[in-house]
């Protein structure tokens, strides 16, 4: 059993955590030490299971409910698969509400680690007392970036590192690229809130690293009808999970993530994933290598269109681009990607919505732009 955890500096021994209520605290609390402290009472005092909300990344975000059991199964599939040990000083930066957060609770709990928990924000190293070091952390592509921009003292905490996870966003060809320099071992994550987090892992860095997804111990995928990744293991009680990710399954389990299906655009009568024609773009705009491009965050969407039913769009974030620019960016895309696949219109919004997660919300913005043009 831990001896407690610490939170934004103040620590909480497992006794206080088990009884603790608000009325106890003679400051005010954050958002997020009250449901990090909830949580841990909830835990310690062995509730059965657990109502989580999904980010809202694919959809409206929904309810899910998961059992102690399974979430304990994942905490112990995630030790074994990163050689976490007792003790071992973890940081939790990431919004105890969600999944994501929660789990490094959980894992925390169950594999006895040195729990150390701060508000979520871009630079969590800033939140940590000097010269701290850290064992394991989770983060999302964003804090990671921030990290590694940082001062030298962070990338003396980074190459310590047993582990670092990365989830939650597409992890850029930018930042792949200066991940190569960090000793510690980075993985990106593959897995959802009904799997109570991640059931696969890719090495992102290092003489290990892969385009491909390697499941966790006991976990067994598989492909459905329609070619997509099927999930079943001790974090889906046993159950066959039917997610709507496309993927490429090779025979030792382990896959290349190929797009969601509910991705795909259906351009006279062509359908056009979306992913890889992002992955074209996000190329292209590294050799472009402008600044008013590779700062902007983009995505593809399929726009409304009377003779094709969909048409391919590439959607900016910020004001439009000059006319040079955007000539240069459509001759560019025109010639890497196939008739149907090249965007054709280029459109803007000042600013994406995004989910309560801080990921791109594609589906409101696309709304948020139709709603502009009429």
């Amino acid at each position: 059993m831990p001896t407690g955890l610490t939170l934004n500096g103040v620590f909480y021994s497992t006794e206080k955590l088990a009884s603790w209520t608000e009325a106890q605290e003679s400051r005010p609390l954050t958002e997020n030490e009250r449901n990090t402290l909830t949580f841990c009472r909830q835990w310690l005092t062995d509730q059965p299971d657990f109502l989580v909300r999904t980010s809202g990344s694919t959809g409206a975000p929904k309810p899910i409910r998961l059992t102690r059991e399974q979430m304990t199964a994942s905490a112990r599939l995630t030790g074994r698969a990163l050689g976490l040990s007792p003790g071992d000083r973890t940081l939790v930066c990431l919004p105890t509400r969600y999944i994501a957060g929660r789990m490094m609770l959980v894992r925390g709990l169950v594999l006895n680690l040195d729990l150390m928990v701060v508000e979520p924000a871009s630079d969590p190293f800033a939140l940590l007392p000097p010269m701290e070091e850290v064992d394991f952390t989770a983060v999302v592509p964003l804090q990671l970036q921030t990290l590694l921009n940082g001062p030298s003292r962070y990338r003396t905490i980074l190459d310590g590192m047993k582990a670092i996870l990365v989830g939650g966003a597409p992890v850029s060809l930018a930042l792949q690229e200066q991940l190569q320099a960090i000793r510690a071992p980075v993985y990106h994550t593959y897995g959802m809130t009904e799997t109570a987090t991640h059931v696969a892992l890719r090495r992102l860095n290092g003489p290990g690293a892969s385009d491909f997804f390697a499941p966790l111990p006991d976990v067994h995928l598989g492909l459905d009808q329609r070619g997509c990744l099927t999930i079943r293991g001790p974090m889906t009680a046993g159950k066959t999970l039917a997610t709507n990710d496309r993927v490429l399954l090779n025979a030792d389990g382990s896959f290349r993530w190929l797009g969601r299906v509910d991705n795909v655009i259906n351009s006279g009568g062509v359908k056009v994933q979306v992913e890889p024609v992002e992955n074209v773009v996000e190329r292209a705009f590294r050799e472009m290598d402008g600044p008013e491009l590779t700062r902007r965050r983009f995505f593809i969407a399929g726009l409304p269109d009377e003779r094709l039913g969909q048409a391919v769009a590439l959607i900016l974030e910020g004001d439009p681009l000059p006319e040079e620019t955007l000539i240069a960016v459509k001759t560019v895309l025109s010639a890497r990607l196939e008739r149907y696949s090249a965007p054709r219109e280029i459109c803007f919004v000042e600013r994406f919505a995004e989910t309560p997660t801080g990921k791109i919300d594609r589906r409101r913005t696309v709304q948020q732009l139709l709603g502009n043009q009429e």
